[in-house]
Order: structure tokens, then C-alpha cells, then sequence
């Protein structure tokens, strides 16, 4: 009897030092796990340089007529992000090819455009939907019938895009721009006049962020 109560001792000796063994390398084994961590956020904040392509045009609904002109240029700006908001600024200078608008006796045509712009968008990680708004200033030329004209008229700009960032400072964009600029001058056969001139600029562009 007392060799079966010692081999029952025996046994369950063994078995709580495999259960204890065992239950020692599992926790080295978890601690030793390396702990998962969430990747950075992206962050939009920082310096930025780019080129834009695109047109500039009258008005809707066909932004590719003849009367319209291809624009290309290029901006620089700095965003700065708070949470998912980002708040910037930006400068941009653009040829615009000549779009052209209808004034008493004639035409005048755009040809340039400077403008310096504040941003405020939403960010979705990679993705940032803005909002824009500013100053341009606009250099008209005379068109068919005019014989002078303003040159540079300064207006106002407002606007929106959707930017998308991409691996090494990259990032692509789509923005639309709808620029009036009051009190246009022009003199053709028909005498002076001033008009209002309302453009828009649809455009694609890649920046480079650092």
C-alpha cells in the first residue's frame, strides 16, 4: 500500500513540474514576442514644390473648345497639419495659351496668371480633399478686334482639389480653379468698354513634398 501511495506521489510530482515548465516557456515565449505598433500616421506638414497641366477656359460646359487655351505652370507652398485638418498657402504661376473672352467690338485673350492662394482641406491618410482661395492677377492680351487692352488685372481666385501622396515626397493632384477679374479694359472699332471676365482652369499636377 505504501509503494502504490508513493508511486501516486511520484507521479503527481512529475506532472506539476511539466505543467510548471511548460507554463514557464510559454510566458518567455510571449514576453519575448515582439509587441506589435501601429505605423505613423502620414503626415501632409512640410515644404512643397511642383508642376501643373491642364486648361484654361470661358465657361461650362465644354472646357476643350477652340475658344479655349492649354495652361501649364508651376507652384510651391507649404501645408501644415492638425489632426485630420491641414491648413496652407501657396504660390503659382501659370501660361495660360490664350483663352479667349468676348468684349464690345472684339475679343481679349489670357495669357498669364500669378496667384497666391490659402489652402484648408481634410485628410484621409494619404488622401486630402481642400479647399482654396486668393488672389490672382491675370495678363490680358488684345484678340481679334481690339486693338488695346488692360495687361495684368488683378482678381480674385476660389477653388478645389484632391491631392493623393504616393511613396518618396510624390503626390498627385486634381484642382479646379474658377478666377473673376472686375473691370477689364478694352477699345476696339466699337469704342471702350470694361468687363467682368469670369475663367476657370482645370488642372492636374505632381508635387514634390520635403
Amino acid at each position: 500500500m505504501s509503494s502504490q501511495r508513493t508511486t501516486v506521489l511520484l507521479a503527481g510530482a512529475f506532472a506539476l513540474a511539466a505543467l510548471s515548465t511548460g507554463s514557464a516557456r510559454a510566458a518567455d515565449l510571449y514576453n519575448s514576442a515582439p509587441a506589435y505598433i501601429d505605423p505613423p500616421a502620414f503626415q501632409w506638414s512640410g515644404a512643397y514644390i511642383g508642376a501643373h497641366g491642364g486648361t484654361a477656359f470661358t465657361k461650362f460646359p465644354n472646357p476643350f473648345a477652340d475658344r479655349n487655351g492649354w495652361s501649364g505652370g508651376i507652384q510651391g507652398g507649404y501645408n501644415y497639419q492638425m489632426g485630420p485638418a491641414v491648413l496652407g498657402a501657396e504660390l503659382e504661376g501659370s501660361y495660360l495659351g490664350g483663352a479667349e473672352h468676348k468684349v464690345l467690338g472684339g475679343k481679349v485673350e489670357e495669357k498669364w496668371r500669378a496667384a497666391a492662394k490659402a489652402k484648408a482641406g481634410l485628410t484621409f491618410d494619404r488622401t486630402l480633399v481642400f479647399g482654396t482661395a486668393g488672389v490672382a492677377m491675370t495678363k490680358f492680351d488684345s484678340g481679334d478686334g481690339v486693338r488695346d487692352t488692360s495687361g495684368w488685372k488683378t482678381g480674385y481666385l476660389v477653388g478645389a482639389g484632391v491631392e493623393r501622396a504616393f511613396a518618396g515626397g510624390i503626390s498627385a493632384k486634381v484642382e479646379y480653379n474658377y478666377i473673376r477679374t472686375p473691370n477689364v479694359k478694352a477699345t476696339s472699332d466699337l469704342g471702350r468698354s470694361e468687363t467682368d471676365i469670369g475663367s476657370h482652369e482645370l488642372k492636374a499636377g505632381l508635387n514634390y513634398r520635403f
